[in-house]
């Protein structure tokens, strides 16, 4: 049971209806994150805002979930990481590209490993990166908006994560299905 309401387009704060009725209007569900923001509409607000600003960072719809998906991983979201995993999926986005990062493994594109072994450093070091951090992911093929873009989709799933660990979110039924737990130490990956 969340800590939190999870407030529907009936329940939330008025201010916060219009922005619920439209993501069910475009999804045919509130997730249940979005339902908890709603009882701060600025805090609702500012997601759906960010979200759709990271949107026009530069990156892929693959690309994009690279970074959520390693931001959520690295924040132990499990309610984000199931969400943008469904999300992939119904995208029809490479799911073993998915697959990989949820077992935090390498990933066979070094582009897209680049992508993923820099945020997880973003994450990890608390944006204090160092410049090898830096050259390693400009070598594998980014350029410096990139590193901004990555910053973007850092602070974006820092306002979900963080909402989903005070909340104790439950998954949405479409969400079950790719339920995520921390990997052990078999699946943990290198560990820079």
């Amino acid at each position: 049971m969340s800590k939190l309401n999870i407030h529907d387009e009936a329940s939330a704060p008025a201010a916060a209806r219009p922005a619920l009725e439209a993501v069910k209007a475009a999804n045919g569900m509130i997730p249940n994150m979005l339902g908890v923001l709603a009882e701060n509409p600025a805090a609702l607000d500012a997601y759906l805002s960010l979200s759709r600003i990271f949107d026009t960072a530069g990156f892929t719809p693959l690309e994009r979930q690279v970074v959520l998906l390693t931001v959520s991983i690295e924040n132990t979201c499990h309610f984000c990481v199931a969400a943008h995993s469904a999300a992939s999926a119904a995208a029809g986005l490479d799911m073993t590209v998915i697959e990989a990062v949820r077992n935090n493994q390498p990933l066979p594109d070094p582009r897209l490993e680049g992508l993923r072994l820099f945020t997880r450093r973003m994450v990890r070091q608390r944006g204090f990166v160092s410049d090898a951090d830096v050259t390693v992911f400009l070598k594998a093929g980014w350029d410096k908006s990139a590193i901004l873009g990555v910053i973007l989709g850092v602070a974006l799933k820092t306002i979900s994560n963080y909402t989903n660990h005070v909340a104790e979110t439950p998954l949405n039924p479409p969400y079950k299905p790719f339920a995520w737990a921390p990997c052990t130490r078999a699946c943990a990956g290198d560990g820079r």
